[in-house]
């Protein structure tokens, strides 16, 4: 008989009722983790007293959770666990939005599933949903419950409706985990003003300013306008709290255990409820450590990799993306490694924003410089694309690539002006496209000219659609920042409303909760008279959508695009992107206002020279290239390997 640890033990007292084969295969996966479990936590929790009772009690409670998981959700995990790279295949596509303005309620959002199998997605992020705190929330990312839908929303039978409908249609439903903090009237926020001395503990408190005026020496800030520094003054807690993003976001204490543990517990119970992706929110800032910038932290990591060892154990059928903000170089870590993996996914803004510089310089060289950075994926992972979010484009996450050209004016202070220049071309203070259409954004958390400040709005205003004369140069830069997405080697994203071609919601100004927030313009409310246009190629929402699902269709059988095929960038002209995918597959994207020339490569070589008789087709209307081709402004072709 194998003896077993008495975390086993107590993970299997905690299902009983279970038939002896399930218990086995828990068992089995238990022992698989256990040594990454024990050593993350031990690592992070070892020397406090009562490690191996806690340590104990979390195992039962990973065992309760897991005999609770549904059969269909268990069936879908054993599905999964059989094919670990379903992820990864080129027919992959997500789509973001906001339940309430995509849908109004859950319910609505349901409603909607027709319009996500005609685009042929797989893969839905519906942006906060859970109750969010009372008054301002940041969108939603201010939960004041991990249990409760947000009643304007609908209920809990209301989350668990869609998530059945969603599966039965092939979509698996992705929700956000805001692992970094919790809204101040959050229990455990509640608890803590009320002199709860357990509860105290799951915050950073501090009685006086004189630790906090330590840490913010190093400290960046994340809205330096609307909520300056890192701390809040609470008087009900008798001094400091550390509030990353706004004063009403407590961060939490991963210090300590029990929060761990709780949060540990609500990511299953939601999975439980049939949530088959987390985008982990704010995984860079977990740790704090004086005298850093408390980002990216190695015990960010050792948390992630607990947490991603829990899944594995009790919903193995769920996956963890990395909502990491961060440059290109620091990106790997959140995939771990084969021995302590971390995340399926993880977010690459480093592309998207080097994408929109390129349209703004006419000049790819961002992206090369990004791409090669970028290296190739582990096995059964994936880099997560996508053009727009309900984000601000960030970027400073391009400095390194910014300031690498070589040269006497090389190196950070360049960066900072070229970051700065690009920025400042999207909130309009700074020039125009080729054809003269302006790019229709806003600056974000800035108060300074010349810094690379944040910028909003909607893919089509920022590619320059304002007005009916520049419709098709406009949605031609909106489609090829697509095609990059759709061929970079990712899971790409579709945020809503860009497959309409849908501009800024400028309304936001007039209402004083969102007013000082540029970010709500990108925000629409998904318009209906678009969609009804979108088969309608006259129209801005019916050339968008039909180029998209020109690509989307090309991409669904082209198993050189799957997130794992190799990449390789070649030669090419300064404006023009020469993207390969294995031996068979050239994607050229030409960046600038004028007509760029590229020659092709022969068949099996990409990077040889080019070929007279090396033909190629036009994977979108099969036409043959070979030799020289000729790229029209602002455009792309994605080309196969002749038969």
């Amino acid at each position: 008989m194998i003896k077993m640890s008495q975390p086993l033990q107590s993970l299997l007292a905690a299902m009983p009722a279970l038939p002896a084969a399930r218990r086995a295969e828990f068992a089995r996966r238990y022992t698989e983790q256990e040594a990454v479990l024990h050593q993350r936590l031990s690592g992070l929790y070892g020397q406090q007293p009562g490690f191996a009772q806690w340590y104990a009690d979390l195992a039962a409670q990973v065992g309760r959770l897991a005999a609770a998981r549904p059969a269909e959700l268990q069936a879908l995990d054993e599905q999964r666990l059989a094919r670990p790279d379903w992820f990864q295949h080129q027919s992959m596509l997500g789509y973001c939005a906001y339940a309430d303005r995509f849908g109004g309620t859950l319910a609505g959002v349901a409603e909607r599933i027709p319009h996500l199998r005609e685009l042929g997605v797989r893969y839905l992020h519906l942006l906060p949903f859970l109750r969010p705190r009372a008054g301002e929330n940041d969108g939603g990312f201010a939960v004041a419950s991990f249990d409760d839908v947000d009643p304007r929303l609908g209920g809990n039978a209301d989350l668990d409706a869609l998530t059945a409908r969603l599966r039965a249609a092939g979509i698996s439903l992705c929700s956000d985990f805001i692992l970094n903090h919790v809204a101040d009237d959050h229990p455990w926020a509640r608890g803590a003003r009320h002199g709860d001395q357990a509860l105290r503990g799951y915050f950073h408190v501090f009685p006086d300013r004189n630790m906090p005026d330590r840490y913010e020496a190093t400290l960046g800030q994340v809205f330096p306008q609307v909520a300056p520094g890192n701390f809040s003054r609470v008087d009900e807690m008798g001094g400091w709290v550390w509030t990353t993003f706004y004063p009403y976001q407590w961060d939490l204490n991963y210090a300590n255990p029990a929060v761990f543990a709780e949060m540990a517990a609500a990511l299953l119970r939601l999975a439980n409820r049939g949530i088959e992706v987390f985008r982990l929110d704010s995984t860079a800032f977990l740790w704090k450590r004086e005298g850093t910038n408390c980002m990216n932290q190695p015990e960010a990591h050792a948390l992630l990799q607990a947490l991603r060892a829990i899944v594995a154990i009790a919903a193995p059928g769920v996956l963890l993306k990395a909502e990491a903000i961060v440059p290109t170089r620091e990106l790997p870590a959140y995939f771990g490694d084969a021995a302590a993996p971390e995340c399926h996914i993880a977010y690459h803004s480093s592309l998207m924003a080097a994408g929109w510089g390129a349209l703004a310089e006419q000049d790819a060289s961002l992206l090369r410089a990004v791409l090669a950075r970028t290296p190739e994926l582990p096995p059964h992972t994936s880099w997560l694309s996508y053009v727009r979010c309900h984000d601000d484009i960030g970027w400073n996450v391009l400095r390194a690539e910014a300031g690498e050209d070589g040269g006497a004016d090389a190196g950070p202070e360049r960066a900072r002006a070229r970051l700065a220049a690009i920025a400042n071309f999207y909130s309009g203070s700074a020039g125009a496209y080729a054809d003269g259409a302006l790019p229709d954004g806003a600056a974000f958390q800035s108060s300074d000219p010349t810094a690379a400040h944040g910028s909003n709005g909607m893919a089509a205003s920022l590619a320059g659609l304002t007005a009916p004369a520049q419709q098709h140069a406009a949605l031609r830069r909106a489609l090829l920042l697509h095609g990059l997405a759709l061929s970079a080697g990712a899971l790409p994203v579709l945020y809503m409303g860009d497959e309409l071609a849908q501009r800024n919601d400028s309304s936001y100004r007039d209402r004083p909760e969102h007013a000082m927030d540029s970010r709500w313009l990108q925000r629409p409310v998904f318009d209906d008279h678009a969609f009804a246009q979108r088969h309608d190629p006259a129209t801005p929402a019916g050339e968008m959508y039909g180029g998209l699902r020109a690509l989307l269709a090309a991409r669904t059988r082209l198993d050189a695009l799957a997130a794992g095929a190799p990449r390789s960038v070649l030669p090419s002209a300064p404006a023009v992107l020469a993207l390969a995918r294995g031996p068979r597959f050239l994607a050229l994207f030409n960046f600038s206002g004028a007509a760029q020339q590229h020659p092709l490569p022969p068949h099996g070589n990409p990077g040889s020279p080019a070929s007279p008789g090396s033909a190629w087709r036009d994977s979108l209307t099969g036409q043959a290239r070979s030799g020289v081709v000729e790229l029209a402004p602002w455009s792309m072709l994605w080309l196969e390997a002749a038969p």
